[in-house]
This record gives C-alpha cells, sequence and structure tokens, in this order.
C-alpha cells in the first residue's frame, strides 16, 4: 500500500538518488549524454535538497517502507519537482503524488498552478489536463536545456 508523508531531511540520500537515476535511466532518451551528466549532477547539491524540503511543501511516496518518489511544491503554486523511481513508472504514483501537489496549492487559495517540465515529462502533465503556454530553453550549469512551461486551472 502506498503511503504519502512530508519528505525529512533524513530522506536526502533517497531522494538525490531517485533524483540521478530517474535522470539517467528515463531522461536519457530525450536530452543528450552532456545534458544529463549535467543535470544528474544536482543530487550532489544537498544543502539545495536540505533548502528544497525546509522551504517547500516537500512529499514523498513509499511502497512497503521505501521511497519510490517525491513532488514538491514552492511559493504556494509552482510545481517545482516530480520523479519518480525507474522500477515504479506507470503505477499511478506519479498521478497520485500530482493530485495532493494540486490539492495543496488549492487549500492555500490558488486557482492555477505552473511548472517547468521536461520533454520526457510532458505526456504525463498534459494527460493530467496541464496546458502548455510556451516551448522554452532554459539554461542550467551552463547548458541550455529545452523543456515547457505548464499550467493547470484547478
Amino acid at each position: 500500500m502506498i503511503q504519502i508523508r512530508e519528505a525529512t531531511l533524513e530522506d536526502i540520500p533517497f531522494i538525490t538518488s531517485i533524483f540521478r537515476d530517474t535522470i539517467t535511466h528515463v531522461n536519457s532518451k530525450h536530452y543528450s549524454e552532456k545534458q544529463i551528466k549535467v543535470w544528474a549532477s544536482g543530487a550532489s547539491e544537498i544543502e539545495k535538497w536540505e533548502e528544497r524540503i525546509k522551504n517547500s511543501y516537500f512529499i514523498v511516496a513509499e511502497l512497503n517502507e521505501t521511497i519510490v518518489g517525491f513532488a514538491y511544491l514552492s511559493n504556494g503554486n509552482c510545481f517545482d519537482g516530480l520523479f519518480i523511481h525507474k522500477d515504479y513508472l506507470r503505477r499511478g504514483f506519479g498521478t497520485k503524488l500530482m493530485r495532493i501537489i494540486e490539492s495543496k496549492a488549492i487549500s492555500t487559495g490558488y486557482e492555477i498552478i505552473k511548472s517547468d517540465v521536461s520533454i520526457t515529462a510532458l505526456p504525463l502533465f498534459e494527460n493530467q489536463y496541464y496546458i502548455v503556454e510556451r516551448k522554452q530553453k532554459k539554461n542550467y550549469k551552463g547548458l541550455s536545456f529545452e523543456n515547457y512551461i505548464v499550467y493547470k486551472e484547478l
């Protein structure tokens, strides 16, 4: 049975492992080897992960006490991250985390939620009624990444 709970600082090793592995194994379909290496290196920025957990609505999905995914919401309506372990894709974990993130935005008074999503994640968001606002090039550590700004009316 899946359990959703707020993340703790003790979860960081599991969160960063999922982040790195998802990028390396799943996003590699849509981004170059160099982009994947640079993007995945963000897993090593422990202070940023601590800050996200402390300052965002950050939740994890657990199956049999093992973290299989996470999501976080910043500034009330900015859906900043959604990552599912590569072995647990297409089992509803991402959708469940998404629904809880959206509910949190609604409960804090927002009517619209926005996100920057990768090429890989775009179909999931579109299947959940997010609308592409625009395609963009985003710079990260000196490299340009193509992604999409999406939104959804709540």
